[in-house]
């Protein structure tokens, strides 16, 4: 068997693609953007036997669909994004073409395959959510709060409609918050464990800066995150379902803030930073995972604490190894 993972040199794609090959006899082609993406989250896998490495940019039409052809997939993992929502402010076009016409590109070039297609959504498509909603279920209205949350509704749609219209055989997931080793310092949680390993290593003053603290989130492991993408391919899978996936444990990001806090001696004090807040903000971000646990018997087995000591040994090490590229 064979499966194609797009966006594999990034967070989450790494460990999906490790997750595969430890737990999987499959081959695994892993599409990256060019010969130039960087690969220090595939340094395990580059001379795998299992493992090809294909060239594709989601904005380029027939380097799609070459990649697609070459490998012939059985299995599917769309991770490709441009996923942090901050970002999206500043260059909303991008985002909508990679995120949105990227999604189509791919579709189109698997147009008639066999494939079992999973299109990764994201809990962002709900946006800001009354509380009388929540936990937050699948036929929960979208409300996105970003140019990053619109063009995933646009995928999601997507994604249902090469389904309903070609017969395509598509699941879709909206995952809510997934962190641990490798996430980018872009996001909150990493960005705080990032600090503190700076501050430790005396690169910053021992001050974190932060965005919105109360918006809530619900925190899941990527690892676990992972073993549910592997799931909803493998156990009775449902062509044209939608399902949210997300952890157990509920905090707001100011809350999460003190956690790691907790970890160091070093870190005197916290305060504001414009540059890190959204105009506005997906707040209340509680799921009810009810229907994909109950398809697939999924559950996620990794502890918040366990999560977070791992991001932080995570950040801790890499400011070891690399205390140039920090700054």
């Amino acid at each position: 068997m064979r499966a194609l993972i797009t966006g594999a040199a990034g967070f989450v794609g790494s460990h999906l693609a490790e997750f595969l090959i430890e737990h999987t006899d499959w081959h695994l082609d892993l599409m990256l953007r060019s010969f130039r993406s960087p690969l220090d989250n595939l340094v395990n896998l580059i001379r795998h036997e299992r493992v090809r490495f294909l060239y594709a940019d989601l904005r380029d039409d027939s380097a799609v669909r070459s990649a697609v052809l070459k490998c012939r997939p059985d299995y599917v993992f769309h991770l490709a994004a441009q996923s942090f929502p901050q970002e999206s402010f500043r260059s909303p076009c991008a985002t909508l073409e990679v995120n949105v016409q990227g999604t189509v590109r791919l579709l189109e070039a698997l147009k008639g395959s066999p494939a079992l297609i999973h299109v990764c959504s994201s809990s962002e498509v709900y946006g800001r959510v009354p509380k009388e909603r929540l936990p937050i279920r699948e036929d929960c209205p979208f409300h996105p709060a970003s140019p990053y949350a619109i063009s995933k509704v646009g995928t999601d749609l997507i994604a249902r409609h090469y389904h309903e219209a070609y017969g395509m055989n598509i699941m879709v997931t909206r995952m809510f918050t997934h962190t641990g080793p490798r996430r980018g310092d872009v996001f909150a949680e990493s960005s705080f464990a990032k600090q503190i390993a700076m501050i430790e290593a005396g690169m910053i003053p021992p001050v974190i800066k932060h965005g919105n603290l109360d918006s809530m989130r619900t925190i899941a492991d990527v690892r676990d995150a992972v073993r549910a993408y592997y799931m909803l391919l493998t156990v009775n899978p449902k062509p044209g379902e939608v399902y949210n996936i997300g952890g157990s444990t509920s905090m707001t990001v100011g809350h999460i803030m003190r956690c790691l806090m907790a970890e160091t001696a070093a870190v005197n004090s916290s305060e504001p930073d414009q540059e890190r807040m959204r105009p506005i903000d997906a707040d209340n971000q509680v799921p009810d995972c009810t229907k994909f646990k109950e398809h697939t018997g999924w559950e996620p087995k990794i502890p918040f604490a366990q999560t977070m000591h791992d991001l932080l040994h995570y950040w801790r090490d890499r400011v070891r190894r690399y205390p140039t590229v920090q700054r």
